[in-house]
């Protein structure tokens, strides 16, 4: 038996870690992309430049998982 009133407390803990967490990936999304702006073609820093690029890309594939539960559980909450 599912205590519903349990479920829902939990759904709405996970919601606000999830909140945080898209918010967390959009921060580091908009530092990596101002970075690599400042970065331009500095021959120097190419290297950073590239782990930057790949954090970047990494960061908004985890945003969209993140958004993806933040809506399941979303859902949840309306019923």
């Amino acid at each position: 038996m599912i205590d519903k009133n349990y479920a829902r407390e939990i759904l709405k803990t996970a919601l606000e870690a999830r909140v945080r967490e898209v918010t967390e990936y959009q921060v580091n999304i908009t530092n990596f992309s101002l970075a690599l702006l400042q970065i331009g073609d500095d021959t120097e820093l190419a290297e950073f430049k590239a782990q930057l690029e790949g954090l970047l890309a990494s960061s908004y594939v985890e945003q969209k998982k993140a958004m993806i539960m933040l809506k399941v559980i979303q859902a949840q909450l309306k019923d």
